[in-house]
């Protein structure tokens, strides 16, 4: 016997006969004797739904009053789990953020969690056995005792979280598909499943692209070593496929190259053109974007033939594109670039292994290969164990299917 956290996204709580589905793969571990724990997310699109109805009330409305608003969508589901798996002879309540305490700090929409107590659910299952059933994304701003909201994709989070504050043995992501692959399959449809991706791995393919898990919510699975795997909820109940663990790189036998593609359509590239050559300037350019709390991800300078100048290059996220357009031009004087060009029709394609650390000249085959198909790179860059490169968007695909195939990841293993 174990115990285990279950997290449902909202694809797979979509509508009541899907809950019932999700209802059947939670009587699944508790008829073997589990202490389950399933955290939910609300149903698909209701989220959006009352994001909208707090913009149409005020563009400009109070953070704290839109987070109890959006934290409704999680508590219905939860509720309606609960019922279901009642309906089915299993002892089930359902848990609101604030009542199991999941404490955060004040940060409203996009709140951190700071300490959750999860000896309320661990009494349930030892007096009871009962399965708690979780609202994700939601917890209580403790000084005020308001509801707070973890950001989007915040369910991941809670689920992680939870394993580690009740002890449990593992955390099961179910979404709507069987797993992490080694590209996006709608692109590359002979994708491979992975049996097993490291964390670091894991958080780089998150940030870089990969929508299969929330970046914080792998960040939290690292630092508190929790098995993490990522399943299918439209598998059938009673016999389920493994999917794919999350763990440490010291489970995993023998590292790939690469392990897998990602890439990401929601860039802008912005450059600079005839920067003064001069200290002081990058700060003026990037401590305005930190303020705004834009991210600036590639950047990239070529000083001039003369030294006196300089072109600076960045991108930023497309959502910010306007924003810190606006910022640099009202920062032009004190900058004292000549013109601002900008670009949103790019794509950052990214590879990742923790076996590029042992290995020579990885980013330089896929720089040739791009080339031999006539893809122009804008920007690069690289870390330890991964390298992007910023393209035109018209040659995403192509340049996901040349890398894939570049570094073997289409055959069988």
């Amino acid at each position: 016997m174990a115990r285990l956290v279950m997290k449902f996204g909202g694809t797979s709580v979509a509508n009541v006969d899907r809950i019932r589905n999700v209802a059947r793969h939670v009587k699944r571990e508790a008829d073997a004797g589990h202490d389950v724990a399933v955290v939910v997310s609300a149903m698909s699109g209701k989220t959006n739904e009352l994001v909208g109805w707090c913009r149409e009330a005020a563009p400009l409305h109070d953070a704290r009053e839109y987070d109890a608003v959006v934290a409704s969508g999680e508590q219905v589901t939860a509720g309606l789990l609960a019922i279901v798996l009642q309906e089915m002879g299993i002892q089930a309540r359902s848990w609101m953020g604030w009542q199991v305490p999941i404490l955060t700090d004040g940060a409203h929409g996009v709140a951190r969690i700071t300490g959750i107590d999860g000896s309320g659910i661990i009494r349930h299952f030892e007096e009871r056995k009962e399965v708690a059933v979780v609202a994700g994304f939601q917890g209580m701003h403790e000084p005020t005792r308001r509801i707070s909201t973890l950001g989007r994709g915040g369910s991941d989070t809670s689920a992680v979280a939870l394993t580690a504050a009740i002890g449990a043995d593992r955390c099961d992501i179910y979404t709507d598909v069987d797993g992490v692959y080694t590209t996006d399959p709608r692109i590359v449809p002979h994708a491979r499943r992975l049996d097993r991706v490291s964390f670091e791995e894991m958080l780089e393919l998150a940030s870089l692209g990969a929508k299969v898990l929330q970046v914080r919510s792998v960040e939290l699975a690292m630092t508190q070593k929790v098995r993490t795997f990522v399943r299918s909820s439209f598998d059938d109940p009673l016999d389920p496929k493994p999917g794919t663990l999350i763990c440490d790189e010291e489970d995993i036998l023998e590292n790939n190259v690469i392990t897998g593609i990602a890439y990401s359509k929601d860039e802008a590239q912005i450059t600079l053109r005839r920067v003064a050559d001069k200290p002081g300037v990058a700060a003026a350019i990037f401590v305005p974007m930190a303020e705004a709390n834009i991210n600036v991800d590639m950047i990239i300078q070529v000083v001039s033939d003369d030294t006196t100048t300089t072109d600076i290059t960045f991108t930023v996220g497309s959502a910010d594109f306007e924003r810190a357009k606006a910022i640099l031009e009202s920062s032009r004087d004190k900058i004292g670039f000549a013109t601002l060009e900008g670009a949103t029709d790019v794509v950052k394609v990214s590879a990742i292994g923790i076996g590029m650390r042992s290995h020579a000249g990885v980013a330089a085959r896929a720089f040739q290969a791009l080339a031999e198909k006539g893809i122009n790179i804008r920007a690069i860059t690289t870390s330890e164990i991964k390298f992007s490169v910023l393209i035109d968007s018209a040659y995403t695909e192509l340049a996901v299917r040349t890398l894939h195939s570049l570094y073997g990841l289409d055959k069988p293993q």
